[in-house]
């Protein structure tokens, strides 16, 4: 038992503690942003929410995902409101985030929400339609 040979330990990797802590800058800065948004008295930001935001890892750039109740219909003035803004939001993370770089941020509507809001409205308008077709056989078992 003495003689016995130790497998060596496979080499760590630093993607999966680089993923964390880029997941972790990542909610950091939707919150801040966030909190910021809430500050600013700017109509066109009234009812708009930040989702995610993506960043690389070296903290270049973030991309800034949001919905709002307006839908597309708001988006023109809503990215235009959050335009304005940039270089304030930036200051702020520069000012609440300890790291070496504040990423240059980018606005874009959260098209995953959407769609997904856009599949639930069909399987609500599928649902109603097959009561139409085939009446509430559920109620009939």
């Amino acid at each position: 038992m003495a003689n016995q040979r130790r497998r060596p330990k496979p080499a760590r990797t630093d993607t999966r503690r680089r993923f964390a802590r880029t997941a972790r800058l990542s909610e950091t800065l939707r919150e801040v942003i966030a909190d910021e948004l809430n500050k600013i008295d700017d109509d066109r930001l009234g009812f708009v929410t930040i989702t995610s935001v993506d960043v690389d890892s070296e903290m270049n750039r973030g991309i800034v995902y949001y919905d709002s109740i307006q839908g597309a219909d708001g988006d023109e003035q809503i990215l235009e409101a959050l335009n304005e803004y940039r270089k304030r939001l930036q200051s702020v993370i520069a000012d609440q985030v300890r790291a070496r770089r504040t990423p240059i941020l980018q606005f874009r509507p959260d098209d995953a929400i959407r769609a997904a809001q856009r599949i639930d409205e069909v399987l609500r308008q599928d649902e109603i339609r097959r009561k139409e077709l085939f009446g509430d056989k559920k109620s009939e078992d």
